[in-house]
């Protein structure tokens, strides 16, 4: 059995340079919760980007909430600047079924209309469910739809991803 291995660091350094060249001077940075929320307030302080990034949560938003319940982070949506007319680049950690991104859209239209929406990813493991792509992906692989893959955050900010199957 072949172990899969991804640096996240150096994926999420990728991510970096990517968005050096797509952002606009009045782009601001959204995270979803929680994992794209850490790399927007990272991506946030080491492009010098002015003000604040946003963070947003999909929670309300969810069409398997019945399933799911409320989870964490359902109060984590905070957007520190007016979303009428904004360019934002919605940033999330591993882009798979676009289920979380439509929500999320759903949830950013509730706090105004933006001018734009570009989305940016640490990784792409493909298997999308609804039209939904990315502008920038630093990595794009295949995995089993059984496979989990989760961005954690260690205390001194460094990043690093676990795979685990689900049941």
């Amino acid at each position: 059995m072949t172990t899969l291995q991804l640096d996240a660091e150096a994926l999420y350094v990728e991510l970096r340079e990517g968005l050096r060249g797509l952002l606009r001077p009045e782009s601001v940075l959204v995270g979803t919760w929680s994992g794209g929320a850490w790399l927007a307030e990272r991506l946030h302080a080491d492009l010098q980007r002015p003000g604040k990034p946003g963070v947003i949560s999909s929670t309300l938003h969810r069409d398997d909430f019945g399933s799911r319940g409320l989870a964490s982070g359902s109060d984590a949506t905070s957007l520190p600047f007016a979303i009428d007319g904004a360019h934002i680049m919605l940033i999330d950690d591993v882009l798979y079924t676009g289920r979380t991104v439509r929500a999320v859209i759903n949830e950013l239209f509730d706090f105004g209309r933006p001018a734009s929406v570009q989305l940016a990813v640490l990784v792409d493991r493909g298997g999308r469910e609804l039209p939904i792509a990315a502008v920038f992906a630093a990595s794009r692989i295949v995995l089993p739809a059984s496979q989990k893959l989760t961005l954690a955050r260690a205390d001194d900010g460094r990043f690093s991803f676990a795979v685990r199957t689900q049941s």
